[in-house]
Protein backbone atom coordinates (compact mmCIF):
# COMPACT_ATOMS: atom_id res chain seq x y z
CA UNK A 1 0.00 0.00 0.00
CA UNK A 2 1.10 3.50 -0.67
CA UNK A 3 -0.16 6.62 1.04
CA UNK A 4 0.45 10.23 0.18
CA UNK A 5 -0.46 12.14 3.32
CA UNK A 6 -1.10 15.84 3.47
CA UNK A 7 -1.59 17.66 6.74
CA UNK A 8 -4.61 19.90 6.22
CA UNK A 9 -6.65 22.50 8.03
CA UNK A 10 -9.62 21.30 5.93
CA UNK A 11 -10.32 19.02 2.98
CA UNK A 12 -13.27 17.67 1.05
CA UNK A 13 -14.07 15.42 -1.87
CA UNK A 14 -16.89 15.94 -4.35
CA UNK A 15 -18.53 13.57 -6.81
CA UNK A 16 -20.70 15.17 -9.49
CA UNK A 17 -20.51 18.50 -7.63
CA UNK A 18 -21.80 17.01 -4.36
CA UNK A 19 -19.58 16.85 -1.27
CA UNK A 20 -19.22 13.18 -0.32
CA UNK A 21 -16.68 13.58 2.49
CA UNK A 22 -15.15 16.47 4.39
CA UNK A 23 -12.89 17.01 7.38
CA UNK A 24 -11.38 19.79 9.43
CA UNK A 25 -7.88 19.61 10.89
CA UNK A 26 -6.14 16.36 10.10
CA UNK A 27 -4.84 14.32 7.17
CA UNK A 28 -5.92 13.94 3.59
CA UNK A 29 -4.74 10.43 2.73
CA UNK A 30 -4.46 9.42 -0.91
CA UNK A 31 -4.33 5.61 -0.70
CA UNK A 32 -3.13 3.21 -3.36
CA UNK A 33 -3.49 -0.55 -3.02
CA UNK A 34 -0.98 -2.82 -4.76
CA UNK A 35 -1.37 -6.35 -6.03
CA UNK A 36 0.66 -7.89 -3.20
CA UNK A 37 -0.90 -5.94 -0.32
CA UNK A 38 -2.43 -7.59 2.75
CA UNK A 39 -4.56 -6.67 5.76
CA UNK A 40 -1.38 -6.82 7.87
CA UNK A 41 0.07 -4.01 5.76
CA UNK A 42 -3.18 -2.03 5.98
CA UNK A 43 -3.07 -2.31 9.79
CA UNK A 44 0.59 -1.26 9.89
CA UNK A 45 -0.09 1.72 7.65
CA UNK A 46 -3.12 2.89 9.65
CA UNK A 47 -1.15 2.63 12.90
CA UNK A 48 1.77 4.53 11.36
CA UNK A 49 -0.50 7.29 10.04
CA UNK A 50 -2.28 8.01 13.32
CA UNK A 51 1.00 8.09 15.27
CA UNK A 52 3.02 10.34 12.92
CA UNK A 53 4.20 13.29 15.01
CA UNK A 54 3.74 16.22 12.62
CA UNK A 55 1.40 18.52 14.54
CA UNK A 56 2.89 21.39 16.54
CA UNK A 57 3.13 21.34 20.32
CA UNK A 58 3.03 24.44 22.56
CA UNK A 59 6.60 25.30 21.51
CA UNK A 60 5.80 25.08 17.79
CA UNK A 61 7.75 21.84 17.36
CA UNK A 62 6.31 18.98 15.28
CA UNK A 63 5.77 16.68 18.21
CA UNK A 64 2.10 15.62 18.32
CA UNK A 65 0.26 12.89 16.48
CA UNK A 66 -3.12 12.86 14.79
CA UNK A 67 -4.43 10.93 17.80
CA UNK A 68 -3.07 13.48 20.27
CA UNK A 69 -4.67 16.46 18.52
CA UNK A 70 -8.00 14.73 17.90
CA UNK A 71 -7.46 15.09 14.18
CA UNK A 72 -9.64 13.76 11.39
CA UNK A 73 -8.87 11.84 8.19
CA UNK A 74 -10.19 11.94 4.64
CA UNK A 75 -9.22 8.80 2.70
CA UNK A 76 -9.37 8.91 -1.08
CA UNK A 77 -8.57 5.88 -3.26
CA UNK A 78 -5.72 6.62 -5.65
CA UNK A 79 -4.59 3.73 -7.85
CA UNK A 80 -2.31 6.12 -9.75
CA UNK A 81 0.12 6.00 -6.81
CA UNK A 82 1.23 2.72 -8.41
CA UNK A 83 2.00 4.34 -11.77
CA UNK A 84 5.18 3.14 -13.48
CA UNK A 85 6.47 5.94 -15.69
CA UNK A 86 9.86 4.44 -16.53
CA UNK A 87 9.00 3.50 -20.13
CA UNK A 88 7.25 5.51 -22.78
CA UNK A 89 4.91 8.38 -22.06
CA UNK A 90 1.83 6.57 -20.85
CA UNK A 91 2.05 5.29 -17.26
CA UNK A 92 1.51 1.61 -16.57
CA UNK A 93 -0.73 0.73 -13.63
CA UNK A 94 -0.06 -3.01 -13.72
CA UNK A 95 1.15 -3.08 -10.10
CA UNK A 96 -2.10 -1.58 -8.76
CA UNK A 97 -4.56 -4.09 -7.34
CA UNK A 98 -7.69 -4.85 -9.34
CA UNK A 99 -10.86 -3.39 -7.78
CA UNK A 100 -12.08 -6.75 -6.46
CA UNK A 101 -8.89 -7.01 -4.35
CA UNK A 102 -8.38 -3.30 -3.69
CA UNK A 103 -11.84 -2.46 -2.32
CA UNK A 104 -11.68 -4.86 0.67
CA UNK A 105 -8.20 -3.62 1.64
CA UNK A 106 -9.21 0.02 1.21
CA UNK A 107 -12.27 -0.61 3.41
CA UNK A 108 -10.14 -2.47 5.97
CA UNK A 109 -7.75 0.50 6.17
CA UNK A 110 -10.68 2.91 6.59
CA UNK A 111 -12.27 0.72 9.29
CA UNK A 112 -8.98 0.59 11.19
CA UNK A 113 -8.76 4.40 11.12
CA UNK A 114 -12.41 4.66 12.20
CA UNK A 115 -11.61 2.57 15.27
CA UNK A 116 -8.90 5.08 16.26
CA UNK A 117 -10.07 8.54 15.18
CA UNK A 118 -13.10 10.70 15.97
CA UNK A 119 -13.94 11.27 12.28
CA UNK A 120 -12.95 9.48 9.09
CA UNK A 121 -14.48 10.50 5.77
CA UNK A 122 -13.97 8.90 2.37
CA UNK A 123 -14.32 9.50 -1.30
CA UNK A 124 -16.11 7.09 -3.63
CA UNK A 125 -14.01 4.20 -4.88
CA UNK A 126 -13.45 3.98 -8.66
CA UNK A 127 -15.17 7.29 -9.35
CA UNK A 128 -13.95 10.61 -10.73
CA UNK A 129 -13.57 12.90 -7.72
CA UNK A 130 -12.70 16.54 -7.15
CA UNK A 131 -10.52 16.89 -4.06
CA UNK A 132 -10.02 20.25 -2.36
CA UNK A 133 -7.70 20.94 0.53
CA UNK A 134 -5.91 23.59 2.48
CA UNK A 135 -2.46 22.15 3.06
CA UNK A 136 -1.18 23.07 6.52
CA UNK A 137 2.55 23.73 6.64
CA UNK A 138 2.75 22.54 3.95
CA UNK A 139 3.43 19.03 5.21
CA UNK A 140 3.28 16.17 2.71
CA UNK A 141 4.55 12.68 3.52
CA UNK A 142 4.95 9.46 1.54
CA UNK A 143 4.50 6.04 3.15
CA UNK A 144 4.94 2.72 1.39
CA UNK A 145 4.35 -0.65 3.02
CA UNK A 146 7.22 -2.00 0.90
CA UNK A 147 9.34 -0.24 3.55
CA UNK A 148 7.79 -2.50 6.20
CA UNK A 149 10.42 -5.09 5.43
Amino acid sequence: MRALIQKVSQANVKVDGEIRGSIGRGFLILLGVGQEDTTRQADWLADKVVHLRVFEDDQGKMNLSLLEVGGEALVVSQFTLFADCRKGRRPSFSQAARPEAAVPLYEHFVAKLQSLLPKVATGVFQTHMDVSLTNDGPVTLWLDTADLG
